[in-house]
């Protein structure tokens, strides 16, 4: 249910340490995205848990809550010192956003998606370690992503694309701009926020396939896992081609 984006761009290295700099960069990303999960079953467990003091009995309560909190907590990691350095993507689609925007070097990809997937594994384990048996238990589940029943196959993915979608967009406005970079952590914080509130009981509302590998992989609940991978990173292509074919078109706009 959650959505991150660069807060700045990544620092850049020398030419002579390039590939080792994308590792470091990497394994930034992987210390973050293991926190946002560890946070996200944190959250998960003890607002959904039947023996939680602080259980929301109500989901749209529970998942506002949720939204609200991780959102602030994107905000903190896309602003720290760890965030500054990889650039604080903690989302496969985010990367493949940037890449097909031009803002994101090609060579960094799947550093970047591998040690996001593997924080996402490590950080719901770590999730699992420290509260117990009871994040694997039903509700929580390791905090999985599940739609509501009634919505179908197609509707969950088209949803969770429609939201890279908008995201791909709404990145490449803030980052064409000095003004718009300075406002990414907060914009990230509240779109996070909205998008875990609104889509979260619907379609789920996972918008990163970091999100939904690691519960998921641990529950041993798949079901619609690929649709959770899948739909994200052609949001993300989708969006990137959009931008592209309207730039033509600012361009030619008369300037008043």
């Amino acid at each position: 249910m959650t959505i991150t984006t660069p807060a700045v761009p990544a620092q850049a290295d020398p030419p002579t340490s390039a590939e080792s700099g994308i590792l470091r960069r990497a394994a930034c990303e992987f210390g973050l995205t293991g926190l946002l999960l560890f946070f996200v079953v944190t959250g998960v467990r003890w607002l959904v848990a039947p023996d939680s003091p602080i259980s929301a009995h109500d989901i749209h309560y529970a998942l506002a809550i949720l939204g609200v909190t991780i959102g602030v907590l994107l905000t903190v990691f896309m602003t720290s010192p760890p965030g500054r350095r990889s650039g604080g993507h903690l989302n496969p689609a985010v990367t493949i956003a940037l890449w097909r925007l031009g803002a994101f070097p090609a060579r960094a990809v799947v550093p970047y998606v591998t040690a996001q997937l593997a924080g996402s594994v490590a950080g719901t384990a770590l999730g699992r370690l420290v509260w117990g048996p009871a994040v694997s238990r039903v509700p929580v589940g390791y905090a999985t992503v599940h739609a509501d029943p009634a919505w179908d196959a197609t509707a969950i993915l088209t949803a969770e694309t429609g939201v890279l979608v908008l995201l791909t967009v709404m990145l490449s406005v803030l980052l064409a701009h000095p003004a718009g970079r300075r406002l990414l952590p907060c914009a990230v914080g509240l779109a996070t926020a909205v998008i875990i509130a609104t889509f979260g009981p619907l379609s789920g509302g996972s918008a990163n396939p970091a999100r939904q590998f690691g519960p998921a992989l641990l529950a041993q609940d798949t079901t619609h896992l690929w649709i959770y991978l899948l739909a994200p990173v052609l949001g993300a292509v989708l969006g990137a081609a959009l931008v592209a074919l309207a730039k033509p078109l600012t361009a030619q706009r008369p300037r008043c």
